[in-house]
């Protein structure tokens, strides 16, 4: 009688579990396909190229290394990211939660812990690295942005650091992702509804692009692009 009765909790308590992870995956989806309306500038003529690079977990930015961008990013230089490097064609940016992305060496060494700390609330980084020319067959969307457009974009990723009392970002020493990836402390939280790749989504509609409400996975980036920017 034990027994049974002990049984009769496994439905509940999977039934528990699943509702509201099927809601979460509803709202991932309804998320993507309902754009935000554009709230930055009017597109001026197509002239910058920008990437969606997608991870196992997550979307990082890629931002073109030109003039510009270097000038945007040139603090990043003094934390070891050689920035100014002749073969650095691409600067490699996202945000995302502290414990996960500065305590383990790759996806193979995260913790149980800090999984759950992203789930329910981690302090946030901004994570930088370099990419030189990019393999054809590289997992990546492309966007076009006009100049106003990415001159707003980078001003909203850089408005992502947190910065010391001088102003200045704060950077993390630590082990990453890469040999050659930096961090620095972040704005917000990163929690389950507030993910990095959430974090992508709100940057492409500061810069004025239509794009999904909600994107708290990788497809929903990826399903937002493909209906509200690819061609």
């Amino acid at each position: 009688m034990i027994h049974k009765t002990r049984r009769r909790w496994w439905p509940g308590l999977a039934l528990a579990f699943s509702v509201p992870l099927g809601l979460y995956l509803i709202g991932a989806l309804i998320g993507a396909i309902v754009p935000f309306g554009a709230s930055g500038a009017a597109p001026d003529g197509q002239d910058r190229e920008i990437g969606l690079l997608s991870g196992p977990i997550h979307y990082d930015l890629l931002l073109p290394l030109d003039t510009e961008t270097r000038a945007h990013f040139g603090f990043a230089a003094a934390a070891g990211l050689p920035i100014d490097h002749p073969e650095a064609r691409w600067l490699v940016i996202g945000w995302g939660a502290r414990e996960f992305y500065t305590t383990t060496g790759d996806y193979t060494d995260v913790t149980p812990g800090a999984v759950l700390k992203g789930l329910f609330g981690d302090r946030a980084v901004m994570r930088l690295d370099l990419a030189g020319p990019l393999p054809a067959d590289l997992d990546m969307q492309r966007l076009t942005l006009s100049n106003a457009q990415f001159d707003l974009l980078i001003t909203a990723i850089s408005e992502s650091f947190a910065r010391d009392d001088a102003g200045n970002p704060v950077w993390l020493a630590g082990k990453g992702l890469s040999r050659s990836d930096v961090f620095f402390a972040a704005r917000g939280r990163f929690n389950l509804f507030n993910t990095c790749n959430v974090w992508v989504g709100d940057m492409l509609r500061v810069a004025g692009l239509d794009f999904g409400i909600w994107t708290p996975l990788p497809v929903s980036v990826r399903l937002s692009h493909r209906l509200h920017i690819a061609p």
